[in-house]
């Protein structure tokens, strides 16, 4: 993922690549081929905060590696980018969230999808009262090949004189060499969240920027490894349940959550929003909104009037409002992942208030975490959304 936040990144006008850091000799060479061979390559993180040429970071690391090079970064002066899921434990979000305040420096999670056209039309229908009273979300995503899947290529010349096995374990458990789990990270629990880290926390974040929601109090998850038996260690078919407390901006509702990596009959991703009155299927691109078909009662005392004169006159018929309408961004559209990018450096030059920052990106990436807590420990979690802590 770190190659392509970069490729998007250095999109925005007056953004450079100037350093590159990674464990894989072969990245690294990447990178020269890609940019250029002035581009500073390293495998050690630090170097590169030390460059006074340096004034951001992309975070594109295993999730374990996610909340220490945060800190690291906020506190030598750098603005940061960190891929999601925020941190690799609930504990680490903390720290994140005080370096944050401490340094005042720009920090955003790379949520991709919290930036889109999609989420910001489905967030102005829902204010509107498009949908009526929320009571039930869901999301979904789906995959059936092998890269959707994490089983990455290794590549040929790996080994551990092209490989810094030391420098990837970090604070992981010390153990011999074994590229399967540095080249397919996230089927390990040392390194990765599973699913839920990785794909249940997209469909937080959006689901969070649109009703305003500081996430759910109840948490509860079941699922199994059905498929890909490949010697990894979390599931590849999840299942979520949430319960939302009534907030400021929204009624108490439930929330479901899917991930299936063996799914024969779909690719797709979608967040849903059921309401009182209608439903929104949005994706980061289009926002499709159903409503009921709902007129205003009819006044008693004119149908018995209406009743005197004729028993056999029909009520007269109402003007309704479509009962589908599809809003589609514009062709030509940038995408997603670059406007994230452009709300980012926006906030590196001119301070302006980022759409993810720390404390948005924990309240989503706390109750992905907590799925595993759940699934693991079969176990119900109970969170608190406003102070953010496991009660």
């Amino acid at each position: 993922m770190g190659m392509v936040d970069v490729d998007t990144a250095v999109k925005v006008p007056g953004v450079k690549l100037v350093a590159a850091c990674d464990c894989y000799d072969g990245r690294l060479a990447a990178v020269r081929d890609e940019y250029g061979s002035d581009v500073f390559t390293s495998r050690d993180y630090r170097e590169v905060l030390a460059r006074d040429d340096v004034d951001a970071v992309i975070i594109g690391t295993p999730d374990h590696w996610h909340s220490r090079i945060s800190t690291d970064a906020m506190r030598a002066g750098k603005a940061v980018y960190c891929e999601k899921p925020m941190v690799h434990s609930i504990p680490q979000g903390y720290e994140v969230i005080r370096a944050e305040k401490e340094t005042g420096k720009t920090f955003q999670v790379g949520s991709q999808g919290m930036s889109s056209l999609g989420n910001e039309k489905a967030r102005d229908l829902f204010r509107e009262g498009a949908i009526g009273e929320l009571n039930y979300a869901e999301g979904f995503w789906a995959r059936n090949d092998p890269i959707g899947a994490w089983q990455y290529a290794i590549p040929e010349d790996a080994s551990e004189e092209t490989v810094d096995w030391d420098q990837f374990l970090g604070d992981a458990p010390t153990r011999p060499y074994d590229p399967l789990r540095i080249f397919r990270w996230r089927n390990y629990r040392d390194y990765g969240t599973g699913v839920s880290g990785d794909l249940f926390v997209h469909l937080f974040s959006s689901l969070h920027f649109v009703v305003s929601s500081n996430g759910p109090q109840t948490i509860a998850a079941q699922g199994g490894l059905r498929y890909w038996k490949d010697g990894r260690e979390v599931p590849d078919v999840l299942l979520g349940m949430f319960d939302y407390p009534e907030a400021e901006a929204h009624p108490p509702f439930n929330l479901s959550l899917r991930v299936n990596f063996v799914d024969g009959t779909s690719g797709s991703t979608y967040l849903r929003l059921v309401g009182s009155e209608g439903a929104m299927d949005v994706t980061w691109t289009e926002v499709i909104l159903r409503r009921n078909k709902v007129s205003d009662p009819t006044d008693v005392f004119l149908q018995q009037k209406s009743d005197e004169m004729d028993e056999f006159r029909s009520q007269r018929k109402q003007m309704l409002p479509p009962a589908e309408s599809v809003y589609v961004a514009e062709q030509g559209y940038m995408g997603a992942h670059f406007d994230h990018f452009m709300n980012f450096f926006d906030g590196v030059r001119n301070g302006t208030p980022v759409t993810e920052d720390a404390a948005f990106g924990f309240r989503a990436a706390a109750p992905a975490l907590a799925c595993n807590d759940s699934y693991f420990g079969e176990q119900i979690i109970q969170w608190d959304p406003e102070e953010m802590r496991v009660l």
